[in-house]
């Protein structure tokens, strides 16, 4: 069988297909299940005075928007790494789900958005954000983990162009800012989603909890995989080189 053809046929490497499936559906299910939960619970303003001076900028809903491309882009760059990399990351943000699902449910948090006429096009944009997102599962800011994420994930990854590196760190500064001018967060919100992907990282990175993701990983992809081992073994194989 020839490996470089089985490599070069897929976009992810057949073992990261259900990390990455599991990753993008269990966010939705913590984001979603949160507010279907705790929606009507009492929620608490964080919002320091250094936050009500940041003025609102309705144009950056562009890159509010705009890094779900930047998300798709790093995660899959991520989830073509080996196996064991590919392990530690995706343990370590499962575990941060897990985390943000408690503080939405623990400590619920709110913020006081802007009145904002519909008086231009970016304005609209930014009603129509605060009409499908309503002002809950904020701390911490989800979209700041995310992007924090897409950035450490590849970090120290050589194989990768310095330039883009860089890039990426650039986009998560300016993803975080934007949940700020866009007046989606808080401060607060901003740094525990940075902070808690620095933490969930190393934890991700511990043999003892990389080890178990795997061990759960394997036996799924075992599962949907069956019959077709030497292929999912290949891919192992390639992108251990």
């Amino acid at each position: 069988m020839n490996k470089k053809k089985i490599r070069t046929a897929v976009l992810l490497p057949r073992y990261s297909y259900v990390a990455v499936i599991f990753a993008f559906l269990f966010n939705t299910v913590v984001y979603t299940g949160a507010r279907a939960i705790a929606g009507g619970w009492t929620h608490h303003n964080i919002e320091s005075s250094i936050d009500r001076m940041i003025p609102f900028f309705a144009p950056s809903a562009a890159i509010y928007l705009g890094c779900y491309l930047f998300w798709a882009v790093n995660y899959i760059l991520i989830a073509r790494q080996g196996k064991e990399e590919v392990c530690r990351f995706f343990a370590g943000d499962f575990l941060s789900r897990v985390i943000c699902l408690i503080f939405y449910l623990v400590f619920p948090t709110t913020n006081i958005r802007p009145e904002v006429v519909p008086d231009g096009f970016w304005n609209q944009v930014m009603l129509w954000v605060y009409s499908v997102d309503a002002a809950d599962n904020l701390f911490p800011s989800i979209h700041c983990l995310v992007s924090w994420f897409c950035y450490i994930g590849i970090r120290d990854r050589e194989d990768l162009p310095v330039w883009y590196r860089r890039f990426s760190c650039v986009m998560a500064l300016l993803v975080c800012a934007s949940t700020l001018t866009t007046k989606q967060h808080v401060i607060a919100d901003v740094a525990g989603g940075i902070l808690l992907a620095e933490i969930c990282l190393r934890v991700g990175k511990l043999p003892a909890v990389s080890g178990v993701y795997r061990r759960v990983l394997d036996g799924v992809n075992d599962r949907i995989f069956r019959g077709k081992k030497e292929v999912l073994h290949a891919d192992e194989e390639e992108s251990a080189v």
